[in-house]
């Protein structure tokens, strides 16, 4: 075969040219772009890693703005809790400074009114926002979270931050928690509000102690020392697992009340190897009663003391009520006004402001517990009473059964089934009414009992329960909406037209447009008239058995002449901040129930308190300083990863541009001695052609 010039150049030229020139035109394109490759088709390899990267570029951009974004709210709450945490330095100490017994009222007014004043700038505080969010709000940003009269309207809500794959942070610290969060670790502390003195001492000034005698407590109507009374004292209450109880403890004068308090205790659970509460007297000669568990909001307590001095037995009694004949003015036994003397003497323990309920003792406050008509404020009606659900320890709400909170020990163990509650008072027009609901298992109802003569069965109504086939509701079924609905029902006058449940819907329907019952967000009862802005209604609700000391105590109870709460695991914040400002205004040391407040713990008290509000917004304070450490590690880690993975990306599409360089100047060597060789090919092909 003949070897033509046309065969060496398509060899030595046609082929090289086409792979140099494409070899320098990609070199050059790097050069001039920076990058490996323009197209996927370049090289798959490169494309697939650089768009792994990409996404992962963006995916830490994402997280840098988000945790950004968080830490400016985490780092602006930590700034307004170190001012929450100031303030609440200075009114403790404005509170130390109160309890002084050297100020005068002038004085005691000028620390009050700068307590308002911090006060209000803890309202500011609360109500702190950032680019128009409110901090405190929970997930409702755009709600102001604490109103003018310190009532919280955010939510629980968190704001998290998204910190990668199924990975998020809380940014946010709601008001839910910083000014209604509850404290496991508390111990519920309680106290009565009597101040008790020395009745055997002639000045009658000097407050009692534990170490003294019975006898000093109740006093005598006599110097007889060798004749002893026999005093009989009426405990009822709740323990710390929710369980009622009704005790009669008897003492003779010679005892000590260091016994008496050993005896309240044992009534609660003490044992001698085991103490359930702790029972002492304080300085002003009230007793405060400990609860030893923790978190738990349900430790309740109410005394009442009696002795017959004329040595009979009108002080023993199985029913309270029976000592509302008594006196409790003891100058009133020792020197009557008006003869002949009562020598039934009733000590009361606890005092509140109320109205008893029809039927309930009405000589003597302090003999009412539970059968106390609700408090009147305007339009409103209201307990004091905290339902709490025995299980969490959370607050009940429209959708808790009845059986969640109410003690099942007591009548039918285990269950509600023949319970009755009594309800008492006036309409919104003022007509008196006396109801009862009955909780049974095969169907609870309502009755009324409209001609006075003490029996309720003047208009039965079964409670109806909201399954599709539609029944009277049983007992421990029952929910607190649905107890709301007969109560409308009953203070609206609204009552079922027929014994259907399409009527009994109606009545509920028609009772809501005068009346709006609710539980609050401390789960108290509440009444609403909605057609007056001074009601005329007036409400009590208790137990058939309440009262009664010759069996079952109450399964609850709904408003009561209770015991004053020092500490408790639930917080809330603005209301505690209230009554220890008015303790101040009151010039309440302890509690008094004779002047100002009468359900106001007192100055000393409420230093305990503002103890445990600090405590509590430290601890709020901690986790919102633990949400701003993550989030700069996690800002701090991002941006690590976002320079490491901008670096691995350019190590993969970045052109090296001195080895691109030195490729194309290789390339360009190699093109022209491709050049030159084919020039001499071709010279030597003309040679030989002539």
């Amino acid at each position: 075969m003949r070897v033509t010039s046309s065969m060496y150049y398509d060899n030595l030229f046609g082929q090289n040219n086409t792979k140099l020139s494409k070899s320098l035109f990609d070199v050059n394109k790097q050069i001039a772009s920076g990058l490996k490759i323009q197209y996927a088709g370049d090289d798959v390899s490169v494309f697939v890693g650089t768009m792994q990267l990409d996404n992962e570029m963006t995916t830490l951009g994402q997280i840098k703005k988000s945790t950004e974004t968080a830490y400016k709210v985490s780092n602006q709450t930590d700034v307004v809790l170190n001012d929450f945490g100031t303030s609440m330095d200075r009114m403790r100490t404005l509170m130390i400074n109160a309890a002084n017994a050297s100020h005068s009222s002038n004085s005691l007014d000028a620390l009050a009114s700068e307590m308002r004043g911090i006060e209000s700038h803890f309202k500011n505080l609360a109500n702190t926002s950032i680019n128009g969010q409110f901090l405190f709000s929970g997930s409702a940003v755009d709600i102001r979270p604490i109103d003018d009269n310190g009532i919280y309207n955010g939510n629980a809500g968190a704001l998290n931050a998204f910190l990668g794959s199924q990975s998020q942070q809380q940014y946010n610290l709601s008001g839910a928690e910083l000014f209604l969060g509850e404290e496991k670790l508390v111990k519920r502390e309680v106290t009565s509000n009597v101040t008790n003195v020395n009745r055997s001492r002639s000045d009658l000034v000097v407050n009692i102690q534990s170490s003294d005698t019975i006898r000093d407590l109740m006093g005598d109507t006599d110097n007889d020392l060798a004749t002893t009374n026999t005093h009989y004292f009426y405990l009822r209450g709740t323990k710390s697992d929710g369980t009622a109880f009704n005790e009669k403890i008897a003492m003779q004068d010679g005892e000590k009340i260091d016994e008496l308090l050993n005896q309240i205790g044992v009534a609660y659970g003490n044992t001698g190897n085991l103490k359930v509460v702790n029972v002492s007297m304080n300085a002003s000669g009230q007793i405060v009663i400990e609860d030893k568990i923790k978190g738990s909001s349900k430790l309740d307590f109410h005394l009442v003391g009696a002795v017959d001095f004329s040595g009979g037995n009108a002080a023993d009694v199985t029913n309270i009520d029976l000592l509302d004949g008594g006196e409790t003015d003891f100058a009133e036994i020792i020197n009557p006004t008006v003869p002949p003397a009562n020598n039934l003497f009733v000590k009361e323990f606890m005092k509140s402001s109320y109205t008893s309920a029809s039927g309930a003792a009405t000589n003597i406050e302090g003999l009412v517990y539970d059968r106390v008509e609700f408090n009147k404020d305007g339009s409103l009606l209201s307990s004091n009473v905290a339902h709490v659900v025995k299980e969490s320890n959370a607050f009940a709400d429209s959708s808790t059964k009845l059986s969640e909170v109410a003690d099942l020990s007591q009548g039918s163990a285990g269950t509600l089934d023949g319970t009755q509650f009594t309800l008492r008072g006036t309409t919104t027009s003022g007509a008196v009414f006396d109801a009862q609901i009955d909780l049974n298992s095969t169907g609870s109802t309502f009755s009324l009992d409209t001609d006075g003569d003490g029996n309720y069965d003047n208009g039965t109504y079964d409670i109806f329960d909201m399954a599709n086939t539609r029944a009277a509701v049983a007992a421990d079924e029952m929910t607190y909406q649905q107890l709301m609905d007969v109560v409308n029902i009953i203070v609206s006058e609204n009552l079922p037209t027929g014994s259907t449940a399409a009527e009994y819907d109606t009545a509920v329907k028609n009772s809501r447009y005068v009346t709006q019952t609710t539980l609050s967000y401390d789960g108290k009862l509440q009444i609403s008239d909605l057609t007056s802005n001074d009601t005329k209604a007036s409400f009590a609700i208790f137990d058939a058995n309440s009262g009664n000391f010759g069996g079952d105590s109450s399964v609850m109870a709904f408003h009561a002449n209770n015991a004053l709460t020092i500490k408790d695991p639930k917080t809330d914040f603005f209301k505690t901040i209230n009554e220890m400002i008015t303790a101040v205004e009151n010039y309440k040391v302890y509690p008094d129930a004779l002047s100002g407040d009468v359900r106001n713990a007192g100055i000393q008290n409420a230093i305990k308190m503002m103890d445990e509000l600090q405590m509590h917004v430290q601890r709020s304070h901690s986790k919102v300083g633990a949400n701003s450490n993550t989030l700069t590690h996690s800002l701090e880690r991002t941006q690590t990863l976002e320079i490491s993975t901008m670096t691995l990306r350019a190590s993969i599409i970045d052109t090296d541009i001195a080895e691109s360089s030195l490729k194309l100047s290789q390339l360009s060597l190699n093109y022209e001695a491709m050049l030159s060789m084919v020039g001499k090919v071709s010279k030597l092909s003309l040679v030989n052609y002539l």
